[in-house]
């Protein structure tokens, strides 16, 4: 990309398609190498939901090698798209909701940009959630009447006030960040690149040493009565894993548009991302595996665990540990992408500080202590309900870049309302009509899963189809996409322009 094409776009960009935080990025501005996007990857895959997604699986039922197992192919498999989507970012220095405009039109690109902003705002709240109890936890050692305050919120809410409080002063903390701006990320990230595996490697040894052993530990046997019912978690299971970063794998982007080389990004990200995930989700593994040693029962949260400890130093230190690491975390992944999403809507009135406290406000009212009350929720309802809405946006982009465009895009017109990116009124019909179709097949079984319908009264493909969730999406979204712009292209010069 030229140098010149930042401030050219710019020039000639329409109101309302650009501002500084959309414009792309000149080559001479970026300087993220090779060990800073592993270091992205260390620092955001050591993060407790992390802990959780392979604690989870253990409490479903798996040994600790098909739990790692499964992570490790879930994030391969995910590893895709993100390198491809990276690319586009990095040949052109644009972020993720300017790159949806070359497929769902320069308006049309706000539907797949606030999808994926609405959950980031949910992954938002839930580790705010997260920051915010483990603070309780170490509250309450020294306040104990934390515990015993009134009632405040309704009982439907199971939202008892003294984490409330917490959660709140804790969301506060992460809207200060969002304040101080973009900076603060990184130092954030540095310290938590440091400090977050001394923490992992001293749980790991305490499990450990408790367990007598990593042989009582790891001689734990699956659960499953029979190898039918481990591939009926297996398959939800793997499609969870490809959910938890399917979110990144769309907007990476954002990132790598910082990237001096293709090679930076590409190698950064590939040595990051599946081993770290991989090795953290050993320590999360290896812990929950030891707490039934240990307690008689598996523990899969951590901040519940470290509650137990009887040092009331050692559980102030990790609690403060968990909600710095939580902040740092919350901020980068959460934060920077629905802010982008969100200026993208209005980029001459909303700024990356204001898009970022309207992810805050709507973490608030997901209600996010719900999402992770139990493991099975927190993978079969949440991971692999969002991923059927995710994979069909990246089915259609990848295939739209890759397939269609074959990785050349017009970036000037990107940003005007009456170029080859218009379509009709800014909008590509096809693209919308595909994603709708991607996603249709999903809804039943995720109907199904959050108890709205009754299993048995549905077909029982539509249910199985549901554990396929992203997949399905995916390749049914971008092949329908490619079949209806093949069309459009046969079509007349005076009809593709009404299309």
């Amino acid at each position: 990309m030229n140098t010149s094409t930042s401030s050219a776009t710019l020039t000639a960009a329409d109101p309302g398609l650009s501002s500084e935080d959309l414009a792309p990025i000149e080559l001479a501005q970026r300087s993220w190498g090779t060990g800073n996007y592993a270091a992205l990857w260390i620092s955001m895959s050591l993060c407790i939901p992390t802990y959780m997604l392979a604690s989870s699986l253990i409490e479903g039922g798996m040994n600790w090698w098909q739990a790692l197992l499964t992570i490790f192919l879930g994030n391969t498999i995910v590893l895709l798209p993100m390198l491809l989507n990276g690319r586009a970012g990095t040949k052109y220095g644009i972020p993720f909701p300017v790159l949806a405009r070359a497929s769902f039109g320069v308006r049309g690109a706000n539907i797949p940009a606030l999808l994926r902003a609405l959950i980031a705002c949910g992954w938002f709240g839930i580790q705010t959630w997260i920051g915010g109890f483990a603070l309780y936890q170490m509250s309450v050692l020294w306040v104990p009447s934390l515990a015993t305050l009134p009632a405040v919120f309704p009982a439907s809410w199971g939202l008892a006030t003294g984490p409330a409080i917490l959660f709140f002063i804790f969301w506060l903390l992460n809207m200060y960040v969002v304040y101080l701006g973009v900076e603060s990320i990184r130092k954030l990230l540095v310290f938590k690149a440091f400090f977050l595996p001394v923490a992992a490697l001293a749980l790991l040894w305490w499990a450990i040493s408790a367990g007598n052993g990593l042989g009582p530990i790891l001689a734990q046997p699956a659960k499953f009565t029979s190898s039918a019912a481990f591939w009926a978690f297996f398959f939800p299971s793997l499609t969870g894993m490809v959910g938890f970063w399917a979110t990144l794998s769309l907007n990476i982007p954002d990132f790598t548009r910082y990237a001096t080389s293709q090679r930076a990004q590409l190698l950064g990200q590939a040595l990051g991302l599946p081993t770290s995930m991989t090795v953290f989700s050993f320590v999360g593994v290896v812990v929950t595996s030891a707490t039934f040693v240990i307690y008689g029962k598996t523990i899969w949260d951590p901040v519940v665990l470290a509650g137990k400890f009887d040092s009331k130093v050692l559980v102030s230190v990790a609690m403060l540990a968990v909600a710095l690491s939580t902040l740092a975390t919350n901020i980068a992944a959460n934060i920077v992408s629905p802010a982008n999403d969100f200026a993208n809507v209005a980029p001459e009135r909303i700024s990356f500080k204001t898009g970022g406290y309207i992810t805050g406000v709507i973490g608030l009212l997901i209600f996010p202590w719900k999402l992770i009350a139990d493991p099975s929720g927190f993978i079969f309802t949440w991971l692999v309900g969002y991923s059927g809405l995710l994979g069909p946006i990246g089915g259609i982009m990848l295939a739209d870049y890759y397939l269609l465009r074959k990785e050349h895009l017009d970036v000037p017109e990107l940003y005007q309302y009456h170029g080859q990116y218009a379509y009709r009124n800014g909008y590509n019909m096809r693209a919308v009509v595909a994603l709708i179709i991607g996603i249709l097949p999903n809804i039943p079984g995720f109907l199904a899963a959050i108890g709205a319908v009754d299993k048995q009264t549905l077909w029982p493909a539509l249910v199985a189809i549901y554990d396929y969730a992203w997949f399905v999406g995916f390749f049914v979204s971008g092949g329908i996409y490619m079949l209806l712009m093949a069309q459009e292209q046969r079509a007349p010069a005076s009809e593709m322009v009404k299309l």
